[in-house]
């Protein structure tokens, strides 16, 4: 093929002619070591107001991801059509490769290849060109990444052992795969303690169950006990992702260590406490466990003197992965003294980056007695007649000194006019300060609901580690298919271990201090749920805890302070091991004898509300929809009359709206704010140029007055006089479609066909009239 032929292929040409032939040439197999088109990342969500969409200009797509065994990527492919350089696409192809963490990122245009290699040998050049023909062997490039990963060559057998393939075709995400990697490498290479940190919502057991899976099947593990301290943990795990062990899984139950089964699920609880008596785990020998993974180890699990310790101890012998999305560092408590640095992280920040995790907007609410703080006259009384002591009373001190029963109120009024306004029925965790506040904020609730609560007494529930009836409903609270209960009200048994996929309102009426809790509190919100719509959560503050999402440790790296926690962050106690099956699902979480004073005729206003939102950089930022939208309309066009230019001269409009919404502007969103009779074309024109807007009708009002129709016949005309009614109806995209020809009015006229052809005179001829009718609908001098 001569080059001027090759020029004109597509991309999709150039890879199939050329670079994929030369890549099967070297030996690579096509059915499991080439993977074409390869999504690695979706985009990340953008929320501003109550609207969202995907940014899909940042979805990260690889043209070639090639792997020594599945799941062991060791190369990127970047192609480009003939037009370009052949290294034009290595920066891009590099990219990708940080991603994946693989040392070979490679570009070709269909001509030659360019490599840039991270792990060069001495003399060898990091970046080069070969002809198509020389593409590396799979054993060159194996070679490549085991140097580059420091893989010896006898771990290379455990780090090639498959994964389990799931029958539904699910794959593990790019970031799951670097997990999996890392671990068992690490176990490979002779590490025995081993710390994965991911976000929560990242598929942390799914990439434990990945992990096992290998190091079981390969026979390096024979017996593993995976630890939790929740039962929910515990049962979801069992039903779920470690599902496919089958037989040899067991829970451990009745404080006995049946020594027929293979995989161990059990709560620290069950199997020690503070009594020798209770310390099951001593009746079997310590190499009884070859693994002991370890879920949530930010918490009591990383303290030295911990019971929980203990265990790990016992059996010191047994690989131990720590899994945590927060890890724990304090003067008191530090996983990663115990464990080492992370072989792995995965943070929130990342994970909304890329578009795995929801993002967030937070609702900031001030009220008047918590920022000007209440002092209370001279021998004021409380509720109960007892004399309040003469101070003031500021934010810190609401509802768990003092309580004001009209600020409760107040809350749960706003609360509800939030969910009213959006969806009455969203998923609600409430966080209170105590178990206290969390009974009268339900009372609060039930009452501002009204209607609601009435129509069902499970819309609103109180789910605390000493309500029986509220932890009967939790699994019901966090199954999608379940609308109650609705809201949930809380202090500590929530923030954890609990998996509410359609969570999309945390409200935070808790002072937070603790980086770690604050951290797990906003990680019940963090999982996108695309099946029932959530796509973004909000959080409501009225305590001024998300000031935390500022403090640069937030998304940071993780230290150990050694400075002593403040009354909030205390060392974590022992847990006390609970009765029957309910062991470890959190009790009273409330400081017993604290005298609270109650007041209930003091007035309570709020006084401010703010609204942020996510920005490019990841930081809180306030911008409204609209704003959002003109910067990136004007980020893509660089005036009105090039967006006017671009517009007359696109054969589909419809491209430029799609083009606009892969940058995350939903042009119905807009609507919804400016009017949702206004043409697309006006609201582009109006929200990035300030351009009056017209309406559709009235656009094609003033087309129907000209006399544009009159050069074409009666049959035409009626069709085009249906296709402007369709427009103003319903948009351009109905008048650029064919299909709509099949609906009425049209049926009554012709067939699709027989308008297209008999009508029109064929297709090009009907496309060019709806293309000159877009002109007169979009003349110039009508949106100026």
């Amino acid at each position: 093929m001569d080059s001027k032929e090759k020029k004109k292929l597509s991309e999709s040409d150039i890879c199939d002619l050329f670079i994929t032939p030369a890549i099967n040439k070297a030996g690579w197999e096509p059915m499991t070591q080439i993977r074409r088109e390869v999504t690695l990342t979706p985009g990340p969500v953008v929320v501003r107001g109550n609207m969202s969409s995907r940014n899909k200009k940042k979805k990260k797509f690889a043209d070639y991801v090639l792997s020594w065994e599945p799941g062991v990527p060791v190369a990127v492919v970047e192609a480009k059509d003939n037009n370009h350089i052949v290294s034009h696409g290595i920066q891009q192809a590099l990219g990708y490769a940080e991603i994946l963490d693989v040392p070979s990122a490679l570009s070709s245009n269909g001509d030659a290849f360019a490599s840039h290699n991270k792990a060069p040998a001495a003399g060898e050049n990091i970046e080069t060109e070969f002809p198509l023909e020389s593409f590396p062997t799979p054993q060159d490039l194996w070679k490549r990444y085991k140097s580059y990963r420091g893989i010896e060559d006898e771990a290379e057998k455990l780090v090639v052992q498959p994964y389990h393939l799931d029958v539904s075709g699910k794959e593990p995400r790019y970031y799951q795969v670097e997990a999996i990697n890392r671990a068992v490498e690490a176990v490979a290479g002779g590490k025995k303690r081993v710390l994965l940190v991911m976000a929560t919502g990242t598929g942390k057991t799914y990439t434990t169950f990945q992990i096992i899976w290998r190091l079981w099947k390969a026979g390096e593990v024979k017996r593993i006990l995976f630890l939790a301290d929740r039962n929910i943990l515990i049962d979801q795990t069992l039903v779920n992702d470690f599902k496919p062990f089958g037989s040899v899984m067991t829970k451990i139950k009745n404080r006995k260590i049946d020594p027929s089964y293979e995989i161990y699920l059990g709560l620290y609880q069950a199997i020690t406490g503070p009594d020798e008596e209770d310390k099951i785990f001593k009746y079997v020998s310590r190499d009884f466990f070859d693994m002991i993974v370890i879920d949530e180890c930010h918490r009591g699990s990383a303290a030295d003197d911990s019971a929980w310790r203990e265990i790990l101890e016992y059996f010191n012998n047994a690989v131990q992965l720590g899994l945590t999305a927060t890890p724990k560092e304090t003067k008191y408590v530090s996983s990663s003294t115990y464990f080492g640095e992370p072989v792995y992280t995965y943070s929130l920040k990342q994970g909304i980056e890329d578009g795995f995790l929801a993002p967030y907007k937070v609702v900031r609410i001030d009220i008047d007695k918590d920022i000007e703080g209440w002092t209370p006259p001279p021998g004021m009384t409380d509720d109960l007649g007892q004399e309040i002591e003469h101070r003031e009373y500021n934010q810190k001190d609401m509802d768990r000194i003092l309580v004001l029963n009209q600020r409760t109120k107040l809350v749960a009024r706003r609360i509800m006019k939030y969910l009213n306004a959006t969806d009455p029925f969203s998923k609600t965790i409430v966080f209170c300060e105590d178990i206290d506040h969390a009974e009268r904020m339900r009372v609060a609730l039930v009452n501002a609901a009204g209607q609601l609560a009435l129509d069902n007494p499970k819309y609103i529930m109180r789910i605390t580690g000493d309500s029986v009836e509220g932890k009967a409903e939790l699994d019901n609270f966090i199954d999608p298919e379940i609308k109650f209960p609705v809201i949930a009200t809380t202090s500590e048994l929530l923030t954890t271990g609990v998996d509410a996929k359609t969570c999309k309102l945390i409200v935070l009426d808790k002072t937070i201090t603790s980086m770690t809790s604050f951290k797990q509190i906003i990680g019940r919100g963090t999982r996108i749920d695309e099946e029932n719509n959530k796509w973004f959560f909000t959080i409501m503050d009225f305590k001024k805890a998300t000031e935390l999402f500022r403090d640069p440790d937030f998304d940071g790296e993780a230290v150990v302070i050694y400075e002593p926690g403040d009354d909030d962050d205390p060392v974590p106690p022992d847990p006390e091991p609970g009765e029957g099956d309910d062991e470890g699902d959190g009790g009273v979480d409330e400081t017993p004898g604290v005298y609270k004073v109650r007041v209930s005729g003091v007035d309570v206003n709020i006084i401010s509300e703010r609204v942020e939102y996510i920005g490019p950089d990841g930081n809180l930022i306030t911008e409204s929809y609209k704003d959002f939208s003109r910067k990136q309309i004007r980020k893509e066009f660089t005036s009105l009359d090039d967006f006017l230019k671009r517009w007359n001269n696109a054969a589909k409009k419809q491209a430029l709206i799609d083009e606009l919404e892969e940058h995350g502007i939903v042009l119905d969103n807009l609507a919804t704010e400016i009017g949702k009779d206004y043409s697309d074309f006006d609201l582009i024109c109006h929200i990035a140029w300030g351009q009056p807007p017209l309406t559709r009708k009235e656009r094609a009002n003033k087309v129907k007055k000209r006399n544009y129709f009159t050069k074409y016949g009666e049959q035409a005309r009626a069709v085009l006089t249906a296709l402007l009614d369709k427009y103003a109806d319903e948009g351009i995209a109905t008048l650029e479609s064919a299909k709509v020809l099949r609906l009425d009015p049209f049926k009554t006229i012709g067939t699709p066909v027989e308008i297209i052809n008999t009508i029109f005179g064929g297709k090009e001829k009907y496309e060019s009239a709806i293309q000159e009718l877009e002109q007169e609908l979009f003349k110039k001098e009508e949106s100026a």
